[in-house]
């Protein structure tokens, strides 16, 4: 699978490039842009969500001492 810089590089290669090409051996179409972004934005919520490291957590601090 390709790292997050590559998938960036593509999305902004694509966005330069035409939506819809022809010539004499076919045509291509690529996705819609706003549909590679959420791609990529689900790919990284996922990675995310594998991680041990999942955002903000409230802990509560008590000195030693009696109680």
């Amino acid at each position: 699978m390709a790292d997050a810089q590559d998938l960036e590089d593509i999305i902004v290669e694509n966005a330069q490039g035409p939506q819809f090409a022809q010539n004499d051996m076919g045509s291509m179409r690529q996705h819609p842009i706003p549909d590679q972004i959420a791609a990529d934005r689900y790919r990284k919520s996922v990675t995310q969500a594998k991680s041990s490291n999942r955002g903000f957590f409230l802990t509560t601090l008590r000195p030693p001492g009696a109680v």
